[in-house]
């Protein structure tokens, strides 16, 4: 007997449901069983699903930490010995940190945070939180609610008690000797505040007050962190132009007129790019004074309501933003605005270097911008109907904008930051002029050397550039005939296109962390109906180490039940469109059940889910109420596939 049938002529909420008069429908809710699954028992029900590698500054080492059933596992993995151990044991880490700390903690429930690899990688730093009140910290708290009603705060909830803070431990554990030592005289690094922005070679840090840009040195940055007040802080201002709308900073959006008013005055961010060798910096300037403002009321703020006014522009309005780029020499103080002008209402944006992967740990990362020296930078200009892209290099010290590559669509474009080949001497290009995203070759000049990926597939993003051996690393979709087309692979090519290689095989969506020497990666994979995997690779495709597998166990037993990935055709006949069904566990086929449609009509996502996930989101919750949720992908939706089907509901949105 057929239960569900999906019509191939129809795209959205219209279900085909054939059933005998026999079969009752469902007329009451389960809400015992939508209970069972809520966030909070699935915590305690579903733990790791992927391993999150740390690889480590000076060996393609990695950490990871996982959690079964169990409770959580420390791991070094080793990929040139072909090993994984445990970084600790549990128990004999339990039991020291007890015997140190004087405060009981067992194998299964060990709180370390805060992972640390230092001295050549011998010893790992960590810190536990106890169940002590710190008392230095709780008598802080208290100075700060002092000082806050000595403020008069509008809000009530900042007059409320704060609850005491927990007391830190500091450890340092030596791996080869098991040694581990208390830090009772550790300082703990102060919390970068989020107005420091701080220079590459850590000398400088550059904020914005009352809209303008100012600076100040280390010796002063480290006085600030331990009073924002402190008289004996020295700032110097590079910018006086700044204005409300027209800001070097990052300007009062967010903020309410009460807020506004209490932080007129403050310290606040600013987006900027360093030089590599911290001489510069770069900035997008934002000028919007002509844009028309809107409003929040905040109704329930008390003790009355306030408003936050802010600039935004509508679709069809003729006073519009205007994007400066402008460039700033540290050392004399003296800045340019750079002209970039070349379409009407056009938006800039500045191109960041790409984080390595052994800085992740870092207490503080900054953003360089994206070239290996000092003497250019890397931008890009859109026109406001979306339809024009130029990439562009600017010459620092003359001011002179090129033109590298030019993006041109009737539909509208999108973009993603090359890849420097040789610091820069070529690029790789990301461009979906043919109809699919593929990678072009450049050189420095904007001259198209070859291409590099072709075919009816999507590739989606670089994952590494090996200038030595001429080599690219780069994630695509549907390149796998009977696949699920939004399932993600990593590929291996070389510069001149030949040579493209699948890295990590299965019919599963791949998610990949790879060493930043382009050796080694991490692959974790599976689908909405599969028990989530993660492998050990190497640069050849081949598995190293199976690290780990998803400990489902208790949500099984719980009664959970896979949900089910499917395939229909859409209104033409022609295209592909894939969806997942979610059904209720206890479900009954001799029951006829209500369907519910989720539907999520991008351009930039659909709401159909591709791997497993420990959340569990809304749409099993909702199916075991007693519904059969359904989503599915609609044309004019995901951009992981052709050009065409990502701009099917162009001029058409409802369609």
């Amino acid at each position: 007997m057929k239960k569900v049938l999906f019509s191939s002529a129809l795209l959205l909420s219209f279900i085909i449901t054939s059933v005998s008069a026999q079969q009752a429908p469902i007329d009451k809710a389960n809400y015992g069983l939508a209970a069972r699954f809520s966030p909070t028992k699935l915590k305690a029900m579903v733990f790791s699903t992927s391993v999150d590698a740390h690889w480590l500054k000076n060996s393609t080492r990695f950490w990871y930490a996982y959690e079964t059933s169990e409770g959580k596992t420390y791991y070094i993995a080793d990929p040139a010995r072909s090993t994984k151990k445990v970084l600790f044991d549990n128990d004999y880490m339990a039991s020291q940190v007890s015997l140190l700390t004087h405060d009981p903690f067992d194998a299964k429930h060990l709180p370390i945070d805060k992972i640390k690899f230092i001295k050549n990688e011998t010893i790992l730093q960590f810190q536990i939180k106890s169940k002590l009140v710190d008392e230095e910290l709780d008598e802080e708290k208290e100075d700060e609610e002092k000082d806050m009603e000595e403020k008069n705060e509008q809000n009530d909830n900042s007059k409320k008690a704060k609850k005491p803070g927990k007391k830190t431990f500091y450890f340092e554990y030596e791996l080869a000797t098991r040694k581990l030592k208390l830090l009772d005289d550790y300082e703990k690094p102060e919390e970068r505040p989020d107005w420091a922005n701080i220079s590459p070679d850590e000398n400088k840090v550059v904020f914005a007050r009352n809209h303008n840009l100012y600076w100040m040195d280390k010796e002063s940055y480290a006085l600030a962190l331990e009073d924002e007040k402190d008289t004996n802080i020295v700032e110097h201002q590079l910018t006086t132009d700044g204005e409300e709308y027209y800001s070097y900073g990052s300007g009062s959006r967010g903020e309410d007129n009460v807020k506004k008013k209490k932080n007129k005055d403050k310290r606040k961010s600013a987006w900027i790019l360093w030089s590599p060798d911290s001489r510069y910096i770069a900035l997008t300037r934002n000028d919007s004074r002509e844009v028309k403002d809107l409003w929040v009321l905040n109704n329930t703020a008390k003790p009355r309501p306030t408003l936050e006014t802010y600039k935004y522009q509508m679709p069809g309005d003729k006073e519009v933003s205007i994007d400066e780029l402008q460039i700033i020499n540290l050392q004399s103080g003296e800045g340019k605005k750079i002209n970039v002008d070349r379409f009407t209402d056009q938006s800039v944006s500045l191109l960041s270097a790409r984080r390595k992967q052994r800085d992740r740990d870092n207490d503080y990362n900054p953003r360089i911008w994206l070239s290996p020296g000092s003497d250019k930078i890397y931008f890009s200009r859109t026109s406001r109907d979306l339809k024009r892209i130029d990439l562009c290099v600017v010459d620092v010290e003359s001011g002179e904008v090129k033109v590298l590559i030019e993006e041109r669509l009737n539909t509208y474009v999108d973009f993603q930051s090359p890849g420097l080949v040789d610091d820069g001497k070529e690029l790789v290009h990301w461009s979906e002029r043919d109809g699919w995203a593929h990678f072009y070759l450049y050189d420095d000049q904007g001259n198209l050397k070859n291409r590099i990926t072709s075919g009816p597939f999507h590739c989606e993003r670089i994952v590494g550039v090996d200038s030595k051996n001429r080599l690219l690393y780069f994630t695509a979709n549907a390149k796998e005939r009977g696949e699920d087309p939004y399932y993600q692979h990593l590929y291996r090519v070389n510069l001149d296109g030949t040579g493209l290689k699948l890295l990590n095989k299965g019919n599963y969506d791949h998610r990949v962390s790879m060493s930043d020497d382009h050796t080694y990666f991490v692959n974790n994979y599976s689908r909405v109906n599969t028990n989530p995997v993660s492998d050990l690779m190497d640069k050849q495709g081949n598995r190293i180490l199976n690290l780990e597998k998803a400990d489902l166990t208790q949500l099984f037993s719980a009664g959970y039940q896979y949900p089910e990935p499917y395939k229909v055709k859409a209104a033409d006949g022609i295209t592909d469109i894939y969806g997942v069904m979610y059904k209720p566990f206890d479900f009954d086929s001799t029951r006829l059940y209500p369907i519910i449609e989720y539907v999520y009509p991008g351009p930039q996502t659909e709401a159909v889910n591709k791997s497993f996930s420990k959340r569990m989101d809304r749409l099993d919750r909702l199916a075991q109420f007693g519904f059969v949720v359904i989503t599915i992908g609609n044309r004019g939706g995901h951009p992981a596939r052709s050009k065409w089907y990502h701009n099917y509901g162009y001029g058409n949105l409802r369609d």
